[in-house]
């Protein structure tokens, strides 16, 4: 797996052999970033981060900083070290935590993100409930960022009270929907 673009491109990153993670494609990551606005001084938030492919592809292309809630030790001490490799470790913050409780910590100290990202476990029934329950009342995302959820084909995202649905793409077995808050 590798940094797509930015001045990362090219570099190699590792994800431990486990089987509780599956990695961002670099397809999907490189469409990502093609159909996002620039990275340039953004914050970024990495919910569910995994080895930290999406939020270090997010650095690589300018980002100001990226907090990345990891709630597995392995993947944490992995996405850490892929962080280091890239040159990075100074602009990523990586909260070992559930979403939930990294979101509740995050609320607390009153952090606002340009764009935030969540890939929860596929077809577990949390892209929605992610979406909406964790992140539509806690006061993460500034006023025109955007959410982007990762998600299953087989799990519908759709407006809410909260959110308005701006775009979706599939990606085979992936879809990556795009939304807005409600203003």
């Amino acid at each position: 797996m590798r940094i797509t673009g930015g001045r990362a491109r090219g570099r190699k990153i590792y994800a431990p052999k486990s089987d509780k993670i599956r990695v961002t494609s670099d397809m999907v990551r490189e469409s990502l970033f093609d159909i996002l606005p620039s990275m340039e001084g953004a914050l970024f938030l990495d919910i569910f981060a995994g080895t930290g492919s999406v939020g270090i592809e997010a650095l690589s292309r300018g980002s100001a900083g990226v907090v990345f809630i990891e709630k597995e030790p392995l993947h944490a001490r992995t996405l850490e070290k892929n962080l280091k490799l890239c040159g990075f470790e100074e602009l990523g913050e990586v909260i070992v935590a559930s979403a939930e409780k990294g979101i509740h910590v995050l609320s607390g100290r009153r952090r606002r993100f340009d764009v935030v990202f969540a890939d929860p476990p596929y077809d577990r029934g949390l892209a929605a409930p992610t979406s909406w329950g964790l992140l539509g009342k806690s006061g993460l995302i500034s006023g025109e960022g955007t959410l982007v959820v990762e998600h299953s084909f087989r799990e519908n995202i759709a407006d809410s009270d909260e959110f308005v649905l701006t775009d979706q793409r599939r990606y085979g077995d992936t879809v990556i929907s795009f939304l807005k808050l409600r203003l």
